[in-house]
């Protein structure tokens, strides 16, 4: 397990817990008592650090190298069910976006997401998650495709922002975020967003706009990176925590400005601290969500969600 640098108090605890154990293991001396003292003190180490996290606490764990990422997440709750589809049919299959079919129980999805590398050579495989225009290309294809079908999308946010390189850009990167926003706003199939870990700017919105949208309590959902905001406002990164605070990016917070539906919990410490729990509520949360929505017709889900966009933001004096 990797520590961040402000849970440096539980990895020393931890450490103390182990080496007690081992201790009572290898020697005839009784070390009950302060095995049990030591993990009462973590216990309460743990609640104290993670109880009262800061906003930019949270954008540390959303990008905690141990977190499960988008393909994680889709074959927990596919259960080998998965089908990857590939290419945007015009330039070439982006490995940032991952797309395909799957199912959850007896029920049909179209996944969606970005995917990030786990170590160096899968990180520059999958270009960190951020895609190219042709990645966005491709989740519409897909989306398009669900819709023929009538079946339902789920898309899975995680990304530091669409690829920023020139080649990008070149290839219309901003007219193909733009066009996925209006294409998705009117896509006649319901449509179920999660943020699972960074959102960041239009590389997230670009599969973003849902009839539902929901956050996992250690993601962050914004225009800009904390980093980014620093270093135009301060021009320099050392108040990005600052920074943080101030673009309100936490699910409590978009909760709060009624820009989600709802926050998915996470086990204590984040997801990565039990995979299995963690997926467990992301699918809870997309099979409740998806019985709220079935029954609407597509004139209705349409509109419901046009109506929801549009009301965001407002402002009654």
């Amino acid at each position: 397990m990797e520590y961040l640098e402000f849970e440096l108090p539980i990895k020393e605890l931890e450490e103390q817990l182990t080496k007690c154990e081992l201790i009572g293991k290898e020697s005839d001396v009784d070390v009950t008592d302060s095995c049990k003292n030591i993990e009462k003190k973590l216990i309460k180490t743990k609640n104290d650090i993670y109880k009262n996290l800061t906003a930019w606490q949270r954008v540390q764990l959303s990008r905690h190298p141990n977190r499960p990422y988008t393909l994680d997440h889709i074959n927990f709750l596919t259960n080998g069910t998965f089908m990857e589809l590939h290419g945007d049919r015009t330039v070439k299959d982006d490995k940032a976006m991952v797309g395909g079919l799957g199912k959850i129980g007896d029920q049909s999805f179209m996944f969606i997401g970005q995917q990030k590398g786990y170590n160096t050579k899968t990180r520059q495989y999958r270009n960190f998650g951020m895609s190219n225009p042709e990645g966005y290309r491709k989740a519409l294809r897909l989306m398009k495709m669900a819709e023929k079908f009538g079946i339902p999308v789920v898309t899975l946010l995680d990304t530091p922002g669409a690829y920023p390189g020139l080649e990008a850009e070149e290839r219309g990167q901003g007219e193909a975020i733009a066009r996925n926003i209006f294409e998705m706003t009117r896509l006649k199939t319901p449509i179920i967003t999660i943020v699972i870990g960074e959102g960041a700017s239009g590389g997230a919105l670009g599969i973003g706009v849902g009839d539902r949208v929901y956050m996992m309590e250690n993601t962050w959902y914004t225009v800009i990176s904390p980093e980014s905001c620093s270093s135009i406002l301060w021009r320099s990164w050392e108040h990005k925590e600052e920074a943080a605070e101030a673009l309100k990016l936490t699910a409590i917070d978009m909760k709060k400005q009624k820009l989600i539906d709802g926050i998915i919990k996470e086990p204590l410490g984040g997801a990565h601290y039990d995979r299995e729990n963690a997926f467990k509520e992301v699918q809870k949360t997309i099979i409740s969500a998806y019985k709220e929505l079935k029954d609407l017709t597509p004139k209705d889900l349409v509109k419901k969600r046009m109506d929801k966009y549009a009301e965001m933001g407002e402002f009654k004096g």
